[in-house]
């Protein structure tokens, strides 16, 4: 072959690579996951915490190798939702501390990955808290921080932190990431609501003065809110429904909301229905496909891969396949499926 020859091979062998790479960045380079795990405590006992359950001589038996099987388990989840390319922002709920997110990033399969990490230490009784991994090649951590939430009503018991993380993307743009774990529904979803208002009101203020100074406000809010999209906190208080044809930039949109009727698709089961307790928000800017980062309603789903599955003996179908089904162990991975969300960073 003429040395001619040789020089338009290479050049189009360069093309093509090139048009290749700018075609994967600006199709899906950048998802984001969130994962409420079901109780990822270790076996030892912290004197400040409620953690009895989730010890080797409790009614439950959580021992060592228990506790190794969950690490490897949600480890497994993470790497299945990110397919070819891990996730690079990855929110999980019901972590009890420093120690088991060290275990998942840097003792599992996920240490390939080079994963880091930010988290909650809340005032939680269980001492259950929020993390956000995340990848540095991707995301570069400008600052982090907790927002507490302390009721009005002094003999309520307190809640988990709202975990707060700044990043700057590829874009140059800053990313605002909030994870949330809202209060439960213990007593009663009726009983217990005003303590999630009070936790989404709290969230509103942080997100309605990000809206002020931010020139560019891409703010992404994922959590289990223990709330259906339709519930007072999410679509009042936050104003987070389905996006709209022509989103505002400065309002909050609920990527999940659209689908909360179908009552085949959710990220938990309960008495035989599946609904939407994890949640995906976006403000309206991430949604009008300007020059940098942006999303879509088609864009955020639910991971259910068979694994995550089990048969439903009780109300037919599947359900999540769970650690634990009240005392029982099961070996499974969690009562919730994650919910994940797909960015588009325009090519160079």
């Amino acid at each position: 072959m003429s040395r001619t020859h040789n020089l338009l091979a290479v050049s189009l062998f360069l093309f093509i690579a090139i048009f290749c790479d700018q075609q994967a960045l600006s199709q899906n380079p950048f998802r984001v996951m969130f994962y409420n795990v079901e109780n990822l405590f270790d076996c030892q006992h912290d004197t400040l915490k409620n953690d009895y359950e989730f010890l080797p001589n409790s009614m439950r038996a959580w021992h060592y190798g228990r506790y190794k099987q969950k690490i490897a388990n949600i480890s497994k989840v993470i790497t299945s939702v990110g397919e070819w390319t891990p996730p690079v922002l990855v929110g999980l709920c019901e972590v009890e501390n420093d120690h088991v997110i060290t275990d998942l990033v840097k003792y599992s399969p996920l240490k390939e990955l080079d994963y880091r990490y930010v988290m909650t230490h809340s005032r939680d009784d269980r001492g259950i808290d929020v993390a956000l991994l995340y990848q540095r090649g991707s995301f570069r951590l400008l600052a982090h921080d907790s927002i507490r939430i302390i009721f009005p009503d002094k003999d309520r018991r307190p809640t988990r932190d709202i975990l707060h993380v700044t990043g700057l993307i590829a874009t140059g743009d800053t990313l605002d990431v909030f994870v949330c774990h809202m209060p439960s529904r213990s007593g009663g979803e009726k009983e217990s609501e005003q303590g999630r208002i009070f936790a989404a009101t709290c969230l509103k203020h942080y997100t309605d003065s990000l809206f002020m100074i931010r020139i560019r406000p891409n703010l992404l809010i994922m959590g289990d809110f223990n709330d259906y999209p339709h519930n007072k906190a999410i679509a009042e208080i936050l104003g987070a429904k389905a996006p709209l044809s022509n989103p505002c930039n400065n309002k909050l949109y609920n990527l999940l909301a659209e689908k909360e009727n179908d009552h085949s698709f959710g990220s938990y089961k309960y008495q035989g229905e599946w609904n939407i307790l994890d949640q995906l928000i976006v403000s309206g800017f991430l949604l009008t496909h300007q020059n940098g980062l942006s999303t879509s309603v088609d864009k955020a789903d639910i991971c259910r891969q068979p694994f995550l599955l089990e048969k439903d003996e009780k109300y037919s179908g599947i359900k999540p396949f769970r650690t634990y089904y009240g005392m029982k162990y099961q070996g499974g991975y969690s009562d919730h499926l994650p919910v994940y969300v797909d960015f588009r960073i325009p090519a160079e």
